[in-house]
Parts: C-alpha cells; structure tokens; sequence
C-alpha cells in the first residue's frame, strides 16, 4: 500500500514511522530543519515499545514528489486542516482513503469539503509523543493506539485492509462502531485536559489533585457532554467519568500538545479545540462557561503567536 503521512511530528512521525518499520511504502511530508534531518539521518522514534530507526526514509515537502495514495494519514495541527486539504490534491486519486487522526471533531467535514465525502473516514489515535528534535520523535506515554471508521458506520473493505496494516505494524487499532461517539469521547477529555492545562499551566499531577483545578476540569467535561448530546451524539452516560480515570491515569508531568504550544509561544489549537466547543455551544443554545473562560483568557496569547509565526 502506497501511504503518504502528511504531518511528521509526534504522531505522523509515530504512526508513520511504525508502518514504515513493518515494510509499507510510506512517503513523509515534512518541512525546514526536521525534513532535512529525516533526509540525511533518517527518522529516529524512541519509544518505551522498541525504538527504531526508518534510514533510509522517503520524505518531502513537495507534494507532487509523493505521487498518487492508496492511503493519505493527516497529522498535521488540527487549524492546518483546511490548508492540507487543498495542498493534498496531487495525491489524492478515485481510489485514495483519506484518515485524519487529529484532537478536534471537525476534520472529517472539513477534508470531505475539499476532497470529497467518499474519500474520508474518521480518525483518531491516543498516544503523547513530540519531537525532541529535527528527525527525531519520542514516544513518552498512552499505548499508542488508533480508532476508525466510515463516516457512515459501514464496515468495508477499505476498513478492514487498513486495519490490517497497523496490526502488520504492532499498532493497536480498533474499527469504530460509531465514529462519530469515538471522535467526541476523545474530544471531551483533550479540550478538557489541554484548556485547563494551558489555564493553570499545570501539568496533569498537579490539575488532579488540586481541588479547584480538578472540579473546573470536571465542569469543562460536563460542557462538552451536554454539548454533544445537544447535537446527537450518543455519547454514554459514563463518559465524564472514563474521560477523569483517562486523566488519574496520566504521567505526573503529562501535558497535551495544546498546552506546550501555548507555552512556548507556538500556535495552538485553541481555535479548533476550547474555540470550536465554544462556537458549538452556542448553535445548540447550550451554556459552557468554562470554556468560554478558557478561550477568552488564551485568545490573546494565540493571536501574538501567529502574529510571531507569520513574520518568522
């Protein structure tokens, strides 16, 4: 199978590298420093599951170099989705299958915009990994794992095979029986974890034994559940509480992607995460105050990192 992983950080670099390791032909696209690394030296992931080395390892920023997919995974920043769906034409042929594995809910509709609905399915994965520096990734917690499906439920034969490829790369991965459930129980716990973790600027022992901190993460959850139920997602009555114990279970020092970004003074993905419940919420006339709390507070600081990102 011919796959092109657009976005190689720490998940695309992961994910990507793993599927690479078991034989496939995979193309990455990457960009400055770090695709010049994976280029020279290869693409190192150290992992508490075996590390590994792809040398040498296809890898590009000019799209047109990949040639035609059978399977296109995007990894890029979840506010990048619109952008990468236009530049990933080239690419994408009759037969191509689009697998978003990204933190928002809204990346399916927006590359089905672009591409066309028959090409995408939905995606998601549970890993923490980033790069530690160019061509080099570090897998630090969560048994990586990644859940899809047909935007429709069908099980296919493009499901089928593909999961056939991550079980041929010692990746765990499950078919989802409602996708769009899956997306929005992951998406419950990220926005949650990474808002209150950019607010307090805390990282996860912290959040949870902190009192305040522990009950306004509980409350952010309970948002985004009765956001969701609001606009038909059967999300289970336990969700809140599975989405706590994913949170106890964390790494003392974990902190999400959103959270470091905001930090170092990087774009987020405020917008598509605390912003899009936020914009949600209000469609189906449902209150969520702490994440608008969120938001508002951490607005400014993303607006002076783009503003720092495009003059750069």
């Amino acid at each position: 199978m011919r796959i092109v992983v657009f976005g190689t950080g720490g998940v695309g670099g992961y994910f990507g590298g793993r599927v690479a390791q078991s034989g496939e032909d995979v193309t990455f696209i990457a960009r400055g420093e770090h695709l010049r690394a994976i280029q020279t030296s290869g693409l190192r992931v150290d992992s508490p599951f075996g590390d590994f080395l792809i040398h040498p390892a296809k890898a590009t920023d000019d799209v047109t170099e990949a040639g035609q997919a059978d399977l296109v995974i995007v990894a890029v920043k979840a506010w990048q989705v619109p952008e990468v769906a236009r530049a990933m034409k080239p690419v994408v042929g009759p037969a191509t299958t689009i697998l978003p594995l990204e933190n928002g809910v809204e990346a399916p509709d927006q590359l089905a915009a672009e591409l066309g609905s028959e090409r995408v399915i939905g995606g998601l994965c549970k890993i923490v990994s980033y790069i530690v520096e160019p061509g080099h990734i570090r897998h630090a917690g969560f048994e990586p794992s990644v859940t899809f499906g047909e935007l429709n439920n069908r099980r296919t034969k493009r499901v089928e095979r593909i999961q056939e490829i991550f079980t041929k790369a010692g990746i765990s991965s499950t078919v989802a029986t409602d996708i769009k459930v899956a997306l929005w129980t992951k998406f419950l716990f990220i926005i949650s974890f990474s808002g209150i973790g950019a607010l307090r600027g805390k990282p996860a022992g912290e959040i949870r034994t902190n009192p305040e901190s522990r009950a306004l993460l509980l409350k952010a959850m309970e948002e985004v559940y009765a956001v969701g139920r609001a606009r038909g997602v059967d999300l289970p009555e336990d969700s809140v509480e599975k989405a706590m114990a994913t949170v106890d279970s964390l790494p003392d020092d974990g902190t999400s992607s959103m959270q470091r970004d905001i930090a170092s003074g990087r774009p987020s993905e405020l917008e598509s995460q605390n912003g899009a419940i936020v914009r949600m919420a209000r469609e189906v006339g449902v209150e969520a105050p702490t994440h608008e709390l969120i938001y508002n507070t951490l607005l400014p600081l993303e607006m002076a990192a783009r503003r720092r990102a495009k003059t750069m």
